[in-house]
């Protein structure tokens, strides 16, 4: 199993004799578990899934290539019992992701290293299986898209427009939306992150829909912005801005580029055109188990781009007391470029 391998690595690399795993999505991960409890460890010879009673035929059922340990009394206190059991004195912990109970309790029995998004690295690179989820994930958003632009009028508020968008999702099979949806109309297009509101969507208003879907535990983060009657001259240039920009991106960005270097691709054309300070958040992100995973495609992070990461493009231009655009896709980082996963017209569509 590659997943393990990689953390046997980690345990080399870093002299341990086993990494505990914690977290929910790196539990999952490296387990296929979906329950809510439990915990992972890998040792140079193991891999365990421990979970409690509620949970024991379905951990044996999805952690296949697992071994499954039944708990007894407390969760922390059986595990590091089963540790000490096992001789383990060095042991790796999610240090970013661990209470300060939970490494107080540990610190007692072993000699801890934390593991600061070394697990997260390892989920960075996704496999075919992970990228078919993914890509259905998006599916479901580019279908649900097509649909609210047949919904959305003026009179309607932006709370209208959420829900019907989570409804058409679930109605797709997802099993609900990837995070809090995010309808932003008229001067309310400058928050970047508006979450619905009761706001009236107003005849020449320009509304951002940033929403994904939630599929199998993997998610699509797709956003498009369009018109609901005549917008303005500047709302429309500066949609043709941020559309030259996202394109420009998906061009250029290759593997082997820093996360930096893409960044600047799409900013410089956002910045020649006079609106660099009214892009203030980072060009994308990965995406996988959560809405926002490593590698953070931001001017001040120097990750390598690497085939098989999946990362969205998503500039964006804000103006206070005026409105915004934002466009974004998922892609999947080939060894020719990006492969856009969410498929939805960029037109800007008056309604």
């Amino acid at each position: 199993m590659d997943k393990i391998k990689k953390v046997r690595e980690i345990l080399s690399e870093k002299d341990l004799d086993a990494v505990l795993v914690m977290s929910a999505h790196n539990r999952r991960y490296l387990s296929d578990f979906t329950g809510s409890a439990g915990s992972v460890i890998v040792t140079q010879d193991e891999a365990i899934l421990v979970s409690d009673f509620r949970y024991k035929a379905q951990g044996q059922e999805q952690a296949k290539n697992l071994d499954f340990v039944l708990q007894k009394g407390g969760h922390l206190p059986f595990v590091i019992e089963l540790l000490e059991g096992k001789g383990i004195k060095k042991l790796g912990f999610e240090g970013h992701l661990t209470t300060y109970n939970t490494y107080a309790e540990l610190d007692k029995s072993f000699e801890l290293t934390p593991l600061t998004a070394e697990i997260e690295k390892i989920r960075m690179v996704k496999s075919d299986d992970e990228v078919a989820v993914i890509q259905k994930a998006c599916d479901i958003a580019d279908e649900t898209y097509e649909h609210i632009l047949t919904f959305v009028k003026a009179g309607m508020t932006e709370l209208d427009v959420k829900n019907e968008l989570e409804r058409k999702m679930r109605e797709l099979g997802a099993s609900g939306a990837s995070f809090d949806i995010i309808v932003a109309s008229g001067a309310r297009g400058a928050l970047p992150h508006g979450v619905a509101s009761d706001k009236v969507i107003e005849d020449g208003d320009m509304v951002t829909l940033d929403f994904g879907a939630l599929y199998n535990g993997y998610i699509s983060d797709i956003t498009r912005t369009f018109a609901v009657g005549k917008p303005s001259d500047e709302m429309k240039k500066v949609y043709d801005v941020v559309l030259e920009s996202q394109l420009l991106a998906l061009e250029k960005i290759k593997p082997g580029m820093k996360a930096s270097e893409a960044d600047a691709v799409s900013r410089d054309v956002i910045a020649s055109h006079g609106y660099g300070e009214n892009f203030g958040h980072s060009l994308g992100h990965g995406i996988g188990l959560e809405v926002h995973e490593g590698p953070g495609i931001a001017s001040s992070v120097d990750t390598i781009i690497e085939e098989g990461m999946c990362i969205t493009i998503e500039p964006g231009i804000y103006i206070d007391g005026v409105g915004g655009v934002r466009i974004e896709d998922d892609c999947l980082v080939t060894k020719d470029g990006l492969k856009r996963l969410t498929n939805s017209s960029k037109e800007l569509f008056i309604l």
